[in-house]
């Protein structure tokens, strides 16, 4: 178990979500009843620690599609640690989250079954179906037990070999209840949704509506907010 009382959470970032990102961070922060960890995985910082090489996808939709996957690396391949997309929304405490790690699994998620009938997302990105699709976008790694994600082998393997877990065993991947990452816009609203996830896209991108485009906003005026001394 780790020493230090703070959860790591590692949170992929693309230059054109830092909206979305600093959003997170704040909605994370304001909700925890733990010390939080917070790393941004920045690409060119990435590569300028030469941790990560490969070239763009085609069908890369986002900088961070495959930097995700250095988070055991980062982490000296001890401990846990949780990787997130940017483009989320927290309502609840992430130690919640946390507490649910089980040294049975080498990786934890939401084991989504979303199967895409759109071709594209946001700002025309290409929406790729494959199986176990979003399973990605939230994990909780058991760093120790992901020794097989090496920066030489993110850099070189597929994306559906990354993405589907192929480098991992079926029994080491356990699963999170569906509101740690509720997918906007493709499932049922939940009220008791503890994680929202933008996936086709927010309101941090000019003319992207969503059915919680208010939520956000209300988060990003929090988080903006300039304090005034109390009359």
């Amino acid at each position: 178990m780790e020493s230090s009382l703070s959860i790591p959470i590692f949170i992929g970032v693309d230059p054109r979500e830092r909206a979305a990102a600093n959003v997170l961070i704040d909605s994370l922060l304001a909700h925890s009843s733990a010390p939080l960890a917070i790393t941004a995985l920045i690409t060119p910082q990435l590569q300028k620690q030469n941790l990560y090489w490969r070239p763009k996808d085609p069908k890369q939709s986002t900088a961070f599609s495959f930097t995700r996957f250095l988070v055991p690396q980062l982490l000296n391949f001890q401990g846990w640690g949780i990787f997130m997309d940017c483009d989320m929304l927290c309502r609840s405490d992430i130690s919640e989250l946390w507490a649910l790690r089980d040294q049975t699994y080498a990786l934890m998620c939401v084991k989504h079954n979303h199967k895409p009938n759109e071709t594209t997302k946001f700002l025309g990105e290409p929406q790729t179906a494959y199986p176990r699709k979003n399973w990605s976008s939230l994990m909780l790694f058991n760093a120790s037990q992901c020794e097989a994600l090496t920066a030489a082998y993110v850099n070189s393997a597929s994306g559906l070999e990354l993405h589907r877990f192929q480098w991992l065993e079926d029994h080491k991947i356990g699963a999170l209840p569906e509101q740690w990452n509720h997918l906007v816009d493709v499932q049922t609203p939940d009220p008791k949704a503890k994680l929202l996830h933008f996936t086709l896209g927010g309101p941090w991108f000019a003319g992207q509506e969503s059915s919680h485009s208010a939520e956000w906003f209300i988060a990003r005026d929090r988080a903006s907010q300039l304090w005034q001394q109390p009359t």
